[in-house]
């Protein structure tokens, strides 16, 4: 089993996802996303994990979505480029299992990876 949290200390429900998974003694990988930064080929296999468009992982709420325009983008290349290089319109937290995958809003989608 391989699991990996894509984790944003700065977030609450994040924090919590990672100690859920601290607290079960799940072996991950911890991915600080805003610091690493992500490649446009681990978006799109976050996005096959979770089965869903670019948009709805988007922080549309976000200052740099807005400005960006990216309400009215459908290019699902261009919509993962703009998670690239404004890692913060990324939802937060993801965690993967596998091949399966959960944004942790709320933290029960996790708890049924499991």
């Amino acid at each position: 089993m391989t699991v990996t949290i894509y984790h944003n200390p700065r977030c609450s429900k994040s924090r919590a996802a990672l100690k859920y998974l601290e607290d079960e003694k799940v072996e991950f990988e911890l991915v600080t996303y805003l610091d690493a930064g992500l490649t446009a080929d681990k978006i799109t296999d976050i996005l096959q994990a979770l089965d869903v468009k670019a948009k709805d992982v988007m922080r549309k709420g976000e200052k740099v979505y807005k400005e960006l325009g990216l309400g009215n983008e459908d290019d699902e290349a261009k919509l993962i480029a703009a998670i690239v290089a404004n890692p913060i319109l990324l939802e937060r937290p993801i965690v993967v299992k596998d091949d399966k995958a959960a944004i942790a809003r709320p933290l029960e989608n996790v708890m049924a990876l499991f």
